[in-house]
């Protein structure tokens, strides 16, 4: 799976929060203070993520509407899998000293973390 630049990850924030077909005007009024741009910029980046295979457009009727062919967890969690694996050589422990040495982490995050693991232990998931 590719990776999405900055404009485009706004972009796909919109259709995933959204969750059914827009259209580009709706995706422009949705980025308002996060991205200055017109509206011929955004039909650009909306060909390319369509190009891409992260959205389709729907062309059947007057106005072009917009929705997400890519669901946000997994594109989330290939993110999660490249960063770890570029950055910390695929340790999760090598990641979490570095959110610690970084000063990122406070207690609360640490028992937040605790919950998760003992819940996900507990899953049936996780066997």
């Amino acid at each position: 799976m590719k990776s999405l630049g900055d404009a485009e990850l706004e972009i796909m924030k919109v259709l995933w929060k959204a969750g059914d077909k827009v259209s580009s005007t709706y995706i422009l009024a949705a980025l308002d203070g996060k991205l200055n741009w017109k509206l011929s910029t955004l039909m650009t980046v909306l060909t390319r993520l369509e190009k891409k295979g992260f959205l389709v457009c729907d062309r059947q009727t007057r106005t072009n509407l917009y929705q997400a062919s890519i669901r946000e967890k997994e594109y989330m969690a290939e993110e999660s899998r490249e960063f770890l694996e570029k950055l910390y050589d695929n340790s999760v422990e090598n990641f979490i000293t570095g959110l610690y040495n970084s000063k990122i982490l406070k207690n609360t995050d640490l028992d937040e973390l605790r919950v998760f693991l003992d819940k996900l232990e507990e899953s049936e998931e996780w066997h």
